[in-house]
């Protein structure tokens, strides 16, 4: 049944959204330049802004209902969801694809702008009028309508016949609709990536308020007034932004499998400039609030960090990165519209700040060198350059598609290396920030001269000397350019920390930046011991290459388990138990090992009883939900005092992007121990199996199979057999045998079936072990069974793993940042409100 009353509804309000954001656009605009209808214009501006808003939450709500329901008729159900997906993960879906990320995007300026309406009508009005024009581009995002050979927009609620035209089955059958969709990015099959990207859309959204107000500004040539509303503002948004770069980055560390948690992908990039650009903008802010001087600067500020989320929004989205990011969405057709949204605002920039420049009030007072605006100043060109080096080189295949259009062939290529590329230049800025943010905080609370200056610095200086030497010995930093960046990390952390306990008795609120930078000293140490040194410990110290196909690193720096086959690494004992399932209402992990297949790949049934912290949860024979996509591996960890823990690193073997490793991490108060699967068997793989031994056996006999000793325990006659019909006159035969390993027995179960003197012999495997044991004959003259064994590799991984030393110094920094700016936030609420 296809349901097309639903994606009718949503289409419909996909219209109504872009129609009514366009007239309300011009209501606001009217509002804004009317005297004697201005109040006529601002009531039908609400009106129509009300039913925008409405159409939005309709759009969401059909949205998310096809999504739910596995209406697989929708193109974007049936691509970005699955029947087993649980239903954070259906939530995922949602801004999976361009078109709900969009609908994503769209919504929160729809929040954000009943809280714009409530600022002044002189300032709502042009505000509301920039937000909704804003709107009205983002809309035609999702617009899917086709005028000519036009396509505007691409629209989350077209069929999937629709999208797929030319595939024999809908000629066939038009109404035919698909029984499960293709399922969830893997990647994305994480909590972080349910609350991840709303954050992160909330702050692009967020940037779009103090731009409104600047524009507005300048288009009222009202150059004071606005950064009332757009400071506090643009804390949030800083704020938001932050956690949102932030929650990516932790949810890389712990699903991705490079080792680090930032890896200077052009899309990162693309998101880390616009939040250095915002915090810029901030700081010539308050020069401004303080001071009055740098408003050109503001202005020019403010507008670049929503301009700069525009072209984000344009690297991520137009196909232009090609390969050269992994996090980049494939191009839908909307280059062209996404080049025309941003020029169009660059555009109206550039014409407003020509024609007001003259008209911006100037400071005409000399900067002293001793003054608070100076060092800011200072701090501001720091951040600029900052992200102007990260800017430049991540829009490397901007510059080639210009060239191209050009007729100009472009060997220019972004780094090779990018971690090492960028690490090196911005330790640098790191080191500046930090430098300069130890020193302004004292000019921004109190007039310095130079004798006041060094009674404000002397004990942080000494401070800093005492306990870098310390931690320079204590913790072995033997690279001259990290004991700079931690020598100057320390330096802002004291420094900021005697500005913190100066205010903290006399108003906390006031604390707001002393805080953060001393966030970014702590997150600058965390920086530079778990990447500066991060140590492999496991490494090969058993002279095998693994594999002829693997690089000369990955054979040196990953060491190879057999099944309960203990391994020595560095000062660990290592132990790989096998490969487990996560079973729906089981707190801890299934070992496959406990589980039979079953003709539906999310049902197996218990071969054994199912425990966990000594209570049984399935008994032998229930039938478990299980999660298949994902292998978790078993690994025991007993360090040189005797202390185990146990970690699961999980992998994907998928068929589009061959193995997908996520770590699994031992954190402790000093380190984090971090683990992936480098290599695992590939389970589509036929395995290579031995020739037949036969054995002859009595009940009692003990025999070897692959180098375990195995013990015949007896036999039994079976009523039933899974998957065969008794007819009346078979027999059914189970022997008992018992594997024992180092952690006790495996049980091995071969059949064998007798009907009218003819054998029917179901052998059993235990992969882990590498054995398959089947009866052959019976001997009754004998009480002898005759048995034949087969031998294949036993089951094995190959792991890395990594010590990432004082890391939680890096989470520890973002929360204090994150502090300092809701401390400021809550300073100027009474503007927010």
């Amino acid at each position: 049944m296809v349901h097309l009353g639903i994606g009718n509804l949503g289409h419909l309000s996909i219209i109504i959204s872009f129609v009514t954001s366009l007239v309300a656009f011009w209501a606001f605009f009217k509002a804004s330049k009317e005297v004697n209808d201005s109040a006529s214009w601002q009531s039908f501006g609400k009106i129509a802004f009300g039913i925008h808003a409405l159409s939005i939450l309709a759009i969401v709500v059909s949205l998310f209902a096809i999504i739910y329901n596995h209406y697989y008729e929708y193109h974007y159900a049936w691509e970005h969801s699955s029947n087993h997906l649980p239903t954070q993960y259906m939530i995922s879906c949602f801004w999976e694809g361009q078109e709900g990320s969009f609908l994503l995007w769209i919504f929160w300026h729809m929040v954000l702008g009943f809280f714009v309406l409530r600022a002044q009508k002189k300032w709502a009005m042009p505000s509301m009028a920039v937000f909704m024009l804003v709107q009205a581009f983002l809309c035609s995002m999702i617009l899917g309508v086709v005028v000519g050979n036009l396509k505007i927009g691409s629209s989350p609620f077209i069929l999937l016949r629709d999208y797929m035209q030319e595939a024999p089955i809908f000629k066939m059958n038009p109404n035919y609709v698909p029984e499960d969709g293709t399922g969830l990015n893997p990647l994305l099959q994480n909590y972080w990536m349910v609350i991840h990207p709303p954050t992160l859309f909330l702050g692009f959204a967020l940037c779009l308020v103090p731009f409104s107000f600047c524009i507005a500004g300048l288009w009222k040539k009202e150059y004071r007034e606005w950064i009332d509303f757009a400071l506090p503002w643009s804390h949030v948004a800083a704020l938001v932004l932050g956690l949102g770069i932030m929650m990516g980055a932790y949810w890389a560390y712990e699903t991705l499998n490079f080792g680090g948690y930032w890896n200077w992908d052009p899309v990162e990039n693309a998101v880390y400039v616009p939040w250095l650009i915002l915090v810029a903008a901030i700081h010539a802010m308050m020069v401004y609030k303080q001071k009055g001087a740098s408003l050109h600067t503001a202005m020019l500020l403010v507008i670049s960090a929503f301009l700069l989320v525009l072209y984000s929004t344009f690297l991520t989205r137009s196909g232009i990165l090609g390969n050269a990011s992994v996090h980049s969405f494939t191009d839908l057709g909307l280059s062209g519209q996404l080049l025309l949204y941003l020029t169009f605002f660059v555009v109206l920039a550039i014409v407003l700040l020509v024609l007001r420049w003259r008209e911006v009030p100037a400071s005409a007072k000399e900067i002293a060198t001793y003054s608070k605006e100076f060092w800011l100043f200072l701090g501001i060109v720091t951040l600029c350059l900052t992200s102007f080096q990260v800017l430049a080189m991540t829009s490397i295949p901007v510059y080639n598609a210009i060239l191209k259009t050009f007729g100009i062939a472009s060997k220019m290529a972004p780094p090779a290396d990018q971690i090492g590329y960028y690490g090196a230049w911005q330790m640098w800025f790191g080191m500046a920030i930090c430098l300069l943010s130890a020193v302004a905080q004292h000019f921004f609370w109190q007039k310095m001269d130079k004798q006041k200056l060094w009674q404000a610095l002397y004990i942080p200086l000494i401070l800093t000397l005492l306990f870098s030497t310390a931690l320079i010995t204590l913790t072995d930093v033997h690279d001259w350019k990290y004991m700079l960046l931690l020598l100057v990390s320390c330096f802002t952390i004291f420094s900021n920390s005697k500005v913190l306990l100066k205010l903290w008795n006399a108003n906390l609120k006031l604390a707001g930046g002393a805080i953060a930078h001393i966030g970014v000293g702590v997150m600058l140490l965390g920086i530079l011991y778990s990447a500066g040194y991060s140590k492999v410990v496991s490494l090969n110290a058993s002279g095998l290459v693994y594999s002829k196909d693997f690089s000369t690193d990955m054979n040196k720096e990953n060491v190879l388990l057999f099944y309960k086959q203990p391994t020595q690494m560095g000062d660990f004992q290592l132990s790989y138990k096998g490969a487990c399932l996560e079973a729906k209402g089981f707190s801890g992990y299934v070992p496959k090992s406990k589980l039979q297949p079953t003709a539906d790949m999310y049902k197996q049934v218990a071969a054994d009883t199912i425990k966990f912290q000594n209570k049984i949860y399935f008994k032998k024979g229930d039938t478990l939900e299980v999660s298949p996509e994902n292998t978790y591996y078993e690994v025991e960890f007993i360090n040189s005092s005797g202390k185990s823990f146990t970690l699961y690193p999980r992998a994907q073997v998928n068929p589009q992007m061959g193995l997908i490793a996520s770590p699994d991490i031992l954190r402790e108060w000093d380190s984090d121990l971090y683990t992936h699967v480098s290599s695992v068997p590939d389970p589509q793989e036929a395995k290579e199996w031995s020739e037949q031994q036969e054995q002859k056996l009595s009940i009692g006999d003990t025999f070897f199979l692959n180098d375990y000793v195995a013990v015949f325990k007896g036999v039994e006659k079976l009523d039933k057999v899974e998957g065969v019909q008794f007819q009346g006159n078979e027999i059914a035969l189970q022997t008992n045998v018992e594997v024992i390993t180092k952690d006790g027995t495996l049980k091995l179960e071969p059949k064998l079936l007798i009907k009218n003197n003819m054998l029917g012999r179901m052998a059993d495997e235990k992969n882990e072990l590498g054995i398959r044991l089947a009866i052959q004959n019976v001997i009754p003259e004998e009480n002898k069974f005759v048995f034949a064994s087969q031998t294949t590799q036993k089951e094995w991984i190959i792991l890395k793993a990594l010590q990432k030393p004082y890391i939680n110094l890096l989470w520890l920094g973002t929360l204090l940042v994150l502090l300092g700016f809701g401390l400021s936030i809550w300073r100027r609420m009474n503007v927010v409100h």
